[in-house]
């Protein structure tokens, strides 16, 4: 059985100049098969506000929502990290419940939390989660929770000062101890020169090839959520038509009295009928 990814293996991953691969996931089965299928990280993305919980933004759910996918996951994966998306305000109003809610995914199952943003608070907030034995792993360029200030789902880093200052906010993550970063919506050229400048992993969502880990929702991945579809994101299967396709059956043989058919009974031995028989004469 392969061994369990730690924050050591994506760093190595990092310094032999290979790539690793991360989905999100939110319920036990699909974390099952993702883990079967060699994924490297496993995301519980606050994403799933929007294709789980039909949610318009990220901002609706709350960390007892997440406790629960978290709990979920966690249970089907033997082999990829965990990692929790810590939900809007769910560690903004003080370092103390900053610490204690990510440290209730850990107790849950997860191996690492993500948190959005690099300013000084939140640099004070990764700094001291890790000094408690919490992994993270940071979030800049586009970050879904502040959608509001940022005014829209905007491209980040377009210029080079622009691109400079996510290296610096990439740099102070780093020295506040986390062990990567995702870098969403970034042109690939900025994304480049940012990751060639840092010494943890970055995670390209939506940052191009030079990133040394890659991450896609899940049901993006798996064309099931098609309300829309990010420009990065490729989709590998058409799981919205099997779904459809497979309901309509269904609907089309309850309703011909094609199912159940008979060997999808249960029936009375021959003893038990008899006695049944007996009853209704």
């Amino acid at each position: 059985m392969a061994k369990k990814v730690t924050v050591r293996t994506i760093q190595k991953i990092k310094d032999n100049n290979e790539k690793f691969s991360m989905l999100t996931a939110y319920d036990y089965s699909t974390a099952k098969y993702i883990d079967e299928a060699g994924i490297d990280v496993i995301l519980i993305g606050d994403s799933l506000a929007m294709t789980a919980l039909g949610y318009e933004t990220t901002h609706a759910i709350g960390v007892d929502e997440m406790k629960i996918f978290t709990k979920a996951v966690a249970k089907g994966v033997n082999h990829a990290m965990v990692v929790t998306d810590m939900p809007f305000l769910s560690y903004h109003t003080d370092v103390a419940t900053a610490i204690k809610n990510c440290g209730e995914m850990i107790k849950l199952g997860a191996n690492a939390v993500k948190i959005e943003g690099a300013d000084e608070y939140i640099y004070e907030v990764i700094r001291r989660l890790v000094g408690c034995g919490i992994p993270v792993m940071g979030h800049v360029g586009f970050t879904p929770q502040f959608l509001n200030t940022i005014g829209g789902y905007n491209i980040q880093g377009k210029s080079f000062e622009a691109a400079s200052d996510i290296l610096f906010q990439c740099s102070r993550l780093e020295q506040a101890g986390v062990f990567s970063i995702v870098l969403e919506m970034v042109p690939e050229e900025s994304a480049k020169y940012i990751s060639e400048n840092l010494t943890v992993p970055t995670i390209s969502c939506g940052a191009g090839r030079y990133c040394t880990g890659q991450v896609i929702v899940c049901d993006d991945l798996f064309g099931k959520f098609s309300d829309f579809k990010p420009k990065f994101a490729r989709r590998y299967g058409d799981m919205k038509s099997l779904i459809l396709n497979c309901a309509k059956q269904f609907n089309e043989d309850v309703k011909n009295g094609s199912y159940p058919n008979d060997n999808e009974v249960f029936k009375l031995s021959e003893d038990e009928l008899e006695q049944f028989k007996r009853h209704i004469c």
